[in-house]
């Protein structure tokens, strides 16, 4: 199959490359930019390993083509990975959270968390438990029973009330 080129703004900067057309969002951003946080786990959209924020809104990229992000002459949509949501070098809040409060065991689906609570946060600052949970409801782990992982979210949320 040919390749195009296409340029796509992840986590703030623009890359220029050739891909096939059916290549994946996820494959690109894997092996194409390097940036390895999000995971294949599933590839039918059911584990969430795989989420990255597009213009904001946790999308799974093993099913989206990497060409529906293109730019095009004007601009294209911002993709932010698990790479791009630390803060000026920083880490985010929710991304110390889980280190302080134990939110990984394995680590395989933590990026796809951190993605999907970061986009909640930029929607809610003050989001109830329902609401942590049913915008995580897309995200399975396999490992940790989940507990570590609210109380991450809950200390993540004191810590950016607190920087206000």
């Amino acid at each position: 199959m040919k390749k195009e080129l296409i340029e796509l703004r992840v986590n703030g900067r623009k890359h220029e490359l050739a891909i096939e057309p059916s290549e994946l969002l996820l494959d690109v951003l894997r092996q194409e930019l390097d940036f390895t946080g999000s995971k294949r786990g599933c590839d039918d959209s059911s584990c969430g390993a795989c989420t990255v924020l597009v213009d904001g809104v946790p999308t799974l990229s093993c099913t989206m083509l990497a060409m529906s992000c293109a730019s095009d002459e004007q601009d294209g949509p911002d993709i932010t990975t698990v790479e791009g949501i630390a803060d000026h070098g920083a880490l985010a809040a929710i991304q110390k959270a889980y280190g302080d409060w134990g939110g990984a065991q394995c680590g395989f689906c933590t990026p796809g968390f951190m993605v999907t609570v970061k986009a909640l946060l930029d929607r809610n600052p003050e989001p109830s438990e329902e609401e942590i949970r049913h915008a995580l409801s897309g995200n399975l782990c396999r490992c940790t029973g989940y507990t570590q992982m609210y109380q991450a979210i809950k200390a993540a949320i004191e810590a950016e009330q607190a920087n206000r």
